[in-house]
């Protein structure tokens, strides 16, 4: 018998198996293929934690999953020994379904591990999570998202005491324990509301909401410029049914606007994303209803926010009077630009000044740092390691102005070790409101970025590998292009490159010519001729590579040609690769 039907029976007899699941799982007793999808594999729990399809099996984000995930992270967190079970874990929640079960299923093991719990009373954007980790003192925290994946994923994300997500470290020690847990027998559990009375979970509420309203409301760099356009400046809010529905309006309230027009019927929260294909801030087609509101309304700038609030997207009328979408690079330009703009009129801009971005994110970013006096620091992609980053500055006497990355995640402050978009929407607000005041729009003032900085563009390509053997494709792929890299992509020429997994710069002759910034990630980027980089990596949580085109030129039109020349050039070799490997 094959392992994955064997797994798939003795799921079947497991007398603890609920109805539910096991009527699902009948219920699919004739199809091999599906069988095969739930069982073949479990979700692996890596620096992402756990994201899945929610359903039964060992491939599926479930109860039993989950609770096996959080006994292994008790494991690890008992390890640690001293005070770290009293000190206690921060749980929170989206608004998918089962994300509220999820969430007392992982308290609920937690406590009955004897580790001291701190749960929401209910939905609350990612970044309050990772706040609550440093307001408690927590040694580690859990939140149950799936970020912006479609309404049939939920996920598991673990966080440690500096408030980032679990490093490596961490990460390859839960995977480690989970593998040695009994799924239907190995983790214990108590009776949540039992804890709850008893002390062992404490319940989070508005208490907590308005500490970390003041915390970010104290980020705002530049208040007098909200009040003096607070008078005529709209703004169109939508939280994608999600969880930024509440404190997004909050806090754009309380840092002076008085005309949030929030999209009605996205501001209930619901996991089916009614109203969206796809609730993530990324896609245009997300702000249909907004851009109509937007348009009725007479209104320039349109926030939204994806169902955990720790992304954000913005849509902008340009010069003719259309709605058009700013990337993800876009937005952390022109926060810089502003950030450093502002401080500069106050002449609060501290003496070494930082920022942090992933090495995948625009090289505009480094023109403006360099432009304005302002270190501009890399780091691997995912705020963990921005997080990272951040620290170390500190130690070397840096304060970092902002730290972000193209997907649209935005950072400022120390209330946080993750991407908050609670806090980027209002500084995105408020740069709304200073180049208000003088005159301009949002589009207006990417427009004199390009001209002050240069020209620059970026495009990302998401390949998806098909079939089971998809991630194996993807390390043969990547194993090959360390171990060859192409002497040319399409018309562009390769003149170097940068492996961030041995931290060697290579010429195009494979002679060692220089060092990356950081190392210990398959991640390569390959410099081409005419200013072009292009960077390939395999995604950490799904099947398929990620390829970014960036590009620095002379105009708008030249570096939009060659972004798209290179990003199709890139694509077509890996597909070819992909075919190779069958």
């Amino acid at each position: 018998m094959k392992q994955y039907r064997a797994e798939y029976e003795k799921w079947l007899a497991a007398e603890s198996l609920c109805p539910e699941m096991r009527a699902e799982l009948l219920g699919i007793a004739g199809d091999e293929k599906e069988i095969e999808d739930r069982f073949y594999k479990p979700l692996s729990f890596g620096t992402a934690g756990l994201r899945g399809v929610m359903g039964a099996g060992i491939n599926r984000m479930n109860t039993l999953v989950v609770a096996q995930a959080t006994q292994a992270l008790a494991e690890v967190i008992l390890a640690e020994g001293g005070d770290a079970a009293k000190r206690g874990v921060a749980v929170g929640y989206d608004c998918r379904h089962n994300s509220e079960s999820f969430a007392r299923t992982a308290a609920s093991v937690l406590a009955a591990n004897g580790i001291s719990v701190y749960i929401f009373d209910a939905m609350r954007p990612t970044p309050e999570v990772s706040f609550a980790i440093l307001r408690y003192g927590c040694i580690a925290g859990v939140n149950i998202t799936a970020s912006h994946n479609p309404k049939e994923y939920n996920g598991y994300k673990a966080y440690w005491e500096e408030g980032a997500q679990i490093g490596p470290e961490q990460a390859d020690a839960v995977e480690a324990r989970i593998r040695n847990i009994d799924i239907f027998t190995g983790a214990k559990t108590c009776d949540f509301d039992a804890a709850v009375a008893e002390g062992k979970i404490r319940v989070l509420g508005r208490e907590t909401d308005e500490e970390f309203l003041e915390r970010v409301l104290s980020l705002s760099v530049y208040p007098a410029e909200v009040k003096k356009a607070a008078d005529e400046l709209k703004i169109v809010y939508t939280p994608f049914h999600g969880t930024g529905y509440k404190l997004v309006p909050e806090i754009l309230s309380r840092l002076g606007f008085k005309h949030i027009i929030c999209e009605p019927r996205q501001m209930v929260p619901d996991g089916d994303f009614p109203t969206v294909v796809s609730p993530n801030p990324e896609n245009k087609e997300g702000f249909t209803d907004a851009i109509a509101l937007a348009a009725k309304e007479n209104v320039d700038l349109i926030i939204g926010t994806d169902p955990d609030a720790d992304r954000v997207g913005i849509v902008i009328r340009d010069a003719a009077g259309n709605y058009v979408t700013l990337t993800g690079n876009q937005v952390g330009v022109l926060l810089l630009d502003y950030i450093i703009a502002a401080h500069k009129d106050l002449g609060t801009l501290p003496e070494k000044s930082a920022v942090v971005k992933s090495i995948v994110t625009t090289d505009m970013t480094r023109a403006v740092a360099e432009y304005n006096g302002v270190r501009c620091a890399e780091c691997f992609t995912g705020f963990k390691f921005i997080a990272g980053r951040i620290a170390d500055l500190a130690e070397e006497g840096y304060e970092y102005l902002l730290g972000f990355e193209e997907s649209y995640g935005y950072l400022c402050g120390h209330h946080a070790r993750d991407k908050d978009a609670v806090c980027a929407s209002m500084l995105i607000a408020e740069m709304a409101a200073y180049w208000s005041n003088r005159g301009k729009t949002l589009y207006d003032a990417m427009q004199a970025a390009y001209e002050k900085y240069g020209h620059f563009a970026e495009k990302t390509v998401n390949i998806r590998m098909a079939g089971i053997d998809g991630f194996e494709k993807m390390q043969r792929i990547m194993k090959e292009l360390h171990a060859q890299p192409p002497k040319a992509l399409g018309d562009f020429a390769v003149l170097a490159c940068e492996d961030y997994l041995t931290g060697k710069v290579t010429d195009a002759e494979g002679n060692v010519i220089g060092e990356t910034e950081v190392t210990g990630s398959d991640v390569l980027i390959f410099r081409l001729s005419d200013g072009v980089r292009l960077a390939v990596r395999p995604s950490g949580t799904e099947p398929k590579m990620k390829v970014y085109a960036l590009v620095q030129g002379p105009d708008a039109e030249t570096v939009n040609r060659r972004c798209e020349a290179a990003a199709s050039a890139a694509e077509t070799l890996t597909r070819e690769k992909e075919r190779r490997y069958g």
